[in-house]
């Protein structure tokens, strides 16, 4: 008759594995555990912007048309016999301005939009599943990018246009006007880049955000051109006041019409449709899947 046996005891936990209810007091990782931020999410970002190749391309054919125009055009006019008494020299720098915008409106779609494009997205919000935190780091690295670009680029432009057209009869700028014609476009600039950003996140499409965004720069003054019935005069004055290449030239003191905004006018009102459009990028994103 075979004895009994007594009950199997459990194994012993190993060293590098807590037993039920205690801890792992014999394993330490090697790896830092270190709680995320916002610092962390803007070197991601910076790492990013300076390191693709869309990004030398489209800021170098921003600097190439924002100085080849300006100076181009200082240079036509300190060679012709052009009188320019009383008026601000400042104004030559507009036209590529203009032009050099297209470059910033595309670097700041593709900021988002191109991550949606190769599926880098879901690598990212993987990394940082904080969404709204991924898009202020966009936001706050490309905007600081773009601002300082456009400023440099502008400040150069009026510097030598200023020189240059002193024999044609120009006025000293005051120095509100230089103000402007630095620092105030060059805000307006980049907020412009930074809603096509925004627009590029809500429509993750490059092609179709980039379209969209030239289209709402170009199509109300070509819209307005083209309004020749009187009872449309309201309509076509509006379009003319609030398109964006008036708003950009009311910096240098040239408004297209004697009406709408004025002085740091365009400025707040960019900024209110950028916080407007950044809102709702920020709700989408958090709603929809990426």
């Amino acid at each position: 008759m075979s004895t009994p046996q007594p009950p199997m005891q459990p194994a012993a936990a190993p060293t590098w594995q807590a037993a039920p209810g205690g801890s792992y007091a014999g394993y330490t990782s090697p790896i830092p555990v270190v709680r995320t931020h916002l610092g962390h999410a803007l070197s991601s970002e910076w790492t990013k912007i300076k390191s693709v190749r869309s990004t030398m391309w489209t800021l170098g054919v921003f600097v190439l048309l924002v100085v080849g125009i300006g100076l181009l055009a200082g240079a036509v006019v300190s060679n012709s016999s052009s009188d320019l008494s009383g008026q601000n020299p400042l104004s030559l720098g507009f036209f590529g301005l203009l032009l050099g915008s297209m470059c910033i409106i595309t670097l700041g779609v593709l900021t988002t939009a191109s991550e949606y494009g190769t599926g880098m997205i879901r690598t990212t919000m993987t990394a940082c599943p904080t969404r709204g935190r991924v898009l202020t780091a966009k936001a706050i690295v490309f905007f600081a990018v773009a601002f300082v670009v456009t400023l440099v680029s502008a400040t150069l432009v009026a510097m030598a246009q200023a020189s240059m057209t002193k024999g044609n009869g120009a006025r000293t700028p005051s120095a509100q006007e230089w103000l402007k014609a630095t620092l105030g476009i060059s805000l307006y600039v980049a907020l412009l880049g930074l809603l096509s950003l925004v627009i590029g996140s809500i429509i993750r499409h490059s092609a179709g955000a980039i379209t969209i965004m030239i289209g709402a720069v170009l199509a109300p003054l070509v819209i307005a051109l083209f309004m020749f019935a009187s009872s449309l005069d309201k309509v076509r004055q509006a379009l003319l006041e609030y398109s964006i290449p008036n708003q950009m030239s009311v910096f240098y003191s040239n408004s297209l019409t004697n009406s709408g905004p004025s002085g740091w006018d365009p400025l707040w009102i960019m900024l209110g449709v950028t916080a407007a459009a950044f809102a709702g990028a920020y709700a989408l994103l958090e709603k929809r899947d990426v």
